[in-house]
């Protein structure tokens, strides 16, 4: 009898509860395997979707069970070592009734108590129903969250794209308040990283005590108080992207420990003489001058050098011209719906003080304006009377301020026309060459392009390629 059948968990409940039936319940294919890549157990949803039942595969080596499309060219458990993280990718699978099966594999190192390794894990997800969903229906774009018509907020939408496509360490510097976090995270959701996590810290939320166990871990008995191990941002955002927003507040010492990582991709958790690879994007992002900081000895030459492969300044909403009108507006709508408002609009006076405003604290202002006076307007008419009373106070100081010219270069588009039309023209050539490459396989053309073949059905559906 396999060991498997009698295998149970314990200290989950008073009494042991069998193995075989706690991965049965689970809806996602999963595999263990020995450490010569031999199948041990396989649960109810795997033998669904392959046709193998525990009988035939026990002991069997995992290519003739999966028959994936990487098993002899890059089989993921070659990637996976016991001081690994999970490694994900895409690929095929052959089942036994010879259907050829789109799934995501997820694999990782089993270890004893002692560390050893004893094996790995494997789980195997359908991407069939994903893959029809896509077709049917085209996802928004990421960049549909960034509101702007202002040629210098179109200069920053266009790259965009282009950026996300790499692994490369992006750079975003502006004001406080100008949209950092939305850019950001909007090369995360453009990128083949998107279905990974999404990780933000603050690096000047925290004392630096607590930072360094924040951002790279720890483990048991580091220091007092480490009373278990500690994953740290680094590991939770493996396979994803690690945002650190105002890195100009990074002590020097942990500026030297993430210019180490940033080398090698191998982090050292506190207390550990272990080191993890974890596959990790960094975005950073500062509203302070990194190079007057480094200057000033404050900030690390050589690691300003290798965050700013990439950079993008966000421009203070004094110099978007038209933008604040178009942000008063999505404000004032999604406000009045979030607060069950009726259709609100602003009267002549108030629109003329809010147009005239400078904010200095940027488009986080504008909406903090906008929000309060939704929250104090009890007609369907936002009046001065409404608004706050600094912005008030600061027109009868300065008068009345004449709002910055539109860009010129923009008014020869109608306010309709797309925000990325250049770069949907060039992601078309690019989607037809490699359709001829491949001559007409989809699969091939998604290859080539590096997509994942859902991304590349959505996208020729968006562009009326079909």
């Amino acid at each position: 009898m396999p060991a498997y059948e009698t295998a149970h968990v314990k200290g989950l409940s008073k009494l042991p509860i069998a193995l075989l039936n706690l991965m049965d319940e689970i809806p996602i294919g999963i595999v263990v395997l020995d450490t010569q890549r031999r199948v041990v157990m396989l649960n109810r949803a795997l033998q669904a979707l392959t046709g193998f039942v525990p009988q035939e595969a026990y002991l069997v080596p995992c290519w003739y069970v999966l028959r994936s499309s990487l098993c002899l060219r890059s089989c993921p458990i070659s990637m996976v070592s016991k001081h690994s993280e999970p490694v994900c990718v895409e690929a095929n699978i052959v089942n036994r009734a010879r259907e050829r099966v789109p799934v995501r594999v997820t694999a990782a190192p089993l270890l004893d108590l002692k560390g050893n390794l004893v094996g790995y894990i494997e789980s195997i997800e359908d991407l069939r129903a994903l893959a029809d969903h896509s077709e049917e229906t085209a996802q928004p774009s990421p960049l549909d969250s960034i509101i702007g018509r202002s040629l210098e907020i179109q200069r920053v939408l266009q790259v965009i794209p282009a950026i996300a496509q790499t692994d490369s360490s992006v750079l975003i510097t502006g004001e406080t308040g100008t949209g950092k976090d939305f850019v950001a995270e909007a090369i995360h959701q453009a990128s083949s990283r998107a279905r990974g996590p999404f990780v933000k810290i603050n690096c000047g939320a925290l004392p630096e005590t607590l930072l360094e166990s924040e951002l790279f871990g720890h483990q048991k008995g580091a220091f007092t108080g480490a009373v278990e191990n500690k994953p740290g941002r680094f590991r939770l955002a493996h396979n994803g992207t690690l945002y650190l927003t105002e890195i100009g507040d990074l002590p020097l010492n942990l500026q030297v420990k993430l210019l180490s990582f940033l080398d090698d991709h191998v982090l050292y958790p506190l207390g550990s003489t272990k080191g993890f690879h974890v596959d990790v994007r960094l975005i950073a992002a500062t509203h302070r001058d990194l190079e007057q900081m480094v200057h000033e000895g404050r900030f690390r030459e050589d690691l300003l050098f290798r965050l700013n492969v990439v950079r993008l300044h966000l421009p203070p909403l004094s110099k978007r011209g038209e933008d604040v009108r178009l942000l008063l507006d999505h404000f004032l709508r999604n406000l009045s719906a979030r607060f069950k408002k009726r259709a609100l609009q602003f009267d002549a006076q108030a629109l003329g003080t809010l147009l005239s405003y400078p904010y200095p604290g940027n488009v986080r202002e504008l909406r903090n304006i906008v929000e309060y006076a939704v929250n104090v307007c009890e007609g369907n008419e936002i009046r001065a009377e409404h608004l706050p009373a600094y912005v008030l106070e600061y027109k009868r100081q300065n008068g009345p301020r004449v709002p910055p010219p539109i860009d010129e270069p923009l008014q020869r588009f109608p306010a309709a026309a797309p925000a990325l039309l250049w770069w949907e023209d060039t992601e078309k050539r690019l989607i037809a060459e490699a359709i001829m490459k491949a001559r007409g396989r989809k699969s091939a053309a998604a290859q080539i392009l590096g997509w994942g073949r859902s991304t590349l059905w959505r996208k020729m559906k968006r562009y009326g390629m079909r």
